[in-house]
This record gives C-alpha cells, structure tokens and sequence, in this order.
C-alpha cells in the first residue's frame, strides 16, 4: 500500500483497509475485516486526544506506520497512523480473517484450535501475528521491520457495516467502526447495523 493511502482521515481509510492483507515476513497473514477509526484532537476516545506523550508519540509521525501499544496492562494492540504528521489519527485493525501461517498463529495463541478464534479481536490478533512494543513504529509501506498491509487485489466491500466502537467510554456514538458483512472472523462482539 502507498503511503499516500494512509494520508488522508482515518474515516475515510478505515474502510478501505477492510480486505486488505496484515502480513509479517515469517509468513503469517490475514485479510482484514474488521477496523475503527480514531480522529486525534476531535475525538475523546483516542490516545492522542491529549496531545502527544512518550506513549503514543508514534501517532503523531508520518502515516504508514504501525502504533503499537499495551492496554488492560496485559494485551498489545495495533493502529495504522493516518493523516499528516502531527495530527494522532489512526485506523485500530480489530480483526483479521487468518489466511497463512496458521500454525504459527496457533502456537503463538497457546495452541487455539478454533480457527475463528485466532484473530477475532485486536489483542488476538496481536498475539496470532507477534505484534508487541517491538513494533511500535514500524513502516507497513516498506515493511522493512517485518510487518506490512498489502493490497492483493480484493476490493473493500460495496457496503461495509458501519456501527459505534467497542471497548471504550468517550465519544461512543460516532459510527466509526466497520466490517465486513456476514465475515464469520469479526469480533463477537461486532453489532450489525
């Protein structure tokens, strides 16, 4: 993917990443189907809303690159940074359809057999993909650290499912979250609207 791609709002990229490839350099990937959006100084809900700290300083360089941060003090999730330098958009991926790599993935989830399980969720994803602090900052266009979003020439759906963001206590009505239709691997707590 350009970096031109990811410098525009994270509303607008957030569901044309919908059926685009997570992939990793040791051969495990999955198309992405489910995402939210995070808007910086006009939206509450989002690490940057304060302003830039040693925490989500990520945010806040050029776009195309990954934010990796840790929250509940116990999982790892991932934001493609959108935008321009210094505003804190971002693109949450909050689940992935597995496509190679699974056994890795199965290992690294501490041996899951169910395959819908593996990357419903941004912490599940993270783990299946071995995404951690490692990988804050991380160039998904060049994906010279590993990690990349490829586009393989599947379009984003016609009609994505737009509804309210999960997980959070601020700004919850915008309708910034999307998904795939009937994709059996978004999150269970996905609501269609």
């Amino acid at each position: 993917m350009p970096r031109g791609f990811y410098r525009r709002d994270s509303r607008v990229v957030a569901p044309e990443l919908l059926n685009k490839v997570l992939a990793t350099a040791d051969g495990r990937s999955g198309r992405i189907v489910e995402v939210e959006a995070y808007c910086g100084a006009l939206d509450p809900a989002a690490h940057t809303f304060r302003g830039k700290t040693a925490r989500n300083a990520t945010m806040f360089g050029p776009p195309g690159h990954l934010y990796v941060y840790f929250i509940y003090g116990m999982h790892w999730n991932c934001n493609a940074v959108c935008g321009g330098e210094v505003v804190g958009n971002g693109v949450l991926i909050r689940a992935l359809e597995p496509l190679a790599g699974l056994d890795r993935m199965r290992t690294a989830r501490g041996g899951i057999d169910n395959d819908r399980l593996l990357c419903s969720g941004p912490a599940r994803l993270s783990q299946a993909l071995g995404i951690d602090r490692r990988l804050d900052g991380a160039d998904l266009v060049t994906g010279a650290a590993g990690i990349s979003i490829l586009d393989d020439g599947t379009a984003p759906p016609g009609h994505a499912l737009a509804s309210r963001r999960i997980g959070i206590s601020k700004s919850t009505e915008p309708l910034w979250r999307w998904c795939v239709p009937d994709n059996r691997y978004v999150s269970r707590s996905a609501v269609r609207s």
